[in-house]
């Protein structure tokens, strides 16, 4: 039987505690509520994505779709889990400093988009299937040109 020292129950639960906190506290303090919306500003709330934000602005899609449009799943659940690992990822990236310039989407990200815009653009693509890669033709369509 395992012998656990006096103290090291309240001492892991202080641990647990402070860490809860000051994750709920960062979570707070980068506004990571406003991502389970759907206003774009919120994509930008991150200084690295106010280009993204500004191009697509200028975009012909501005008045058509928002970056979940896009980006996420249209259906609910998988919806929340895509922005709550690329919620993750980026706010480990954007904390780390570990990214780089310009940002890139990642495969399955490019994969989500792919769908999308087959989906959004049917009527016009059927003939084309779904093996043509829009964004490899079109690669400023959704957010305008890019510098």
């Amino acid at each position: 039987m395992a012998f656990v020292k006096p103290g090291f129950p309240a001492l892991l639960s202080a641990l647990a505690g402070a860490m809860a906190g000051l994750g709920l506290y960062t979570f707070l303090y980068a506004q990571g509520y406003s991502y389970f919306s759907n206003d774009p500003n919120a994509c930008a709330n991150c200084h690295i994505m106010r280009d993204r934000l500004d191009s697509w602005q200028k975009s012909s899609h501005h008045a058509r779709a928002t970056c979940n449009d896009c980006h996420t799943p249209h259906s609910l659940l998988p919806k929340l889990v895509t922005k709550a690992e690329n919620g993750w990822n980026h706010s480990m990236k954007f904390t780390l400093q570990n990214f780089r310039e310009p940002i890139r989407i990642r495969v399955s990200n490019g994969r989500r988009l792919q769908t999308n815009c087959l989906r959004c653009h049917q009527d016009m693509t059927d003939e084309i299937g779904a093996e043509a890669d829009c964004v490899h033709c079109h690669a400023g369509v959704g957010h305008g040109p890019m510098r």
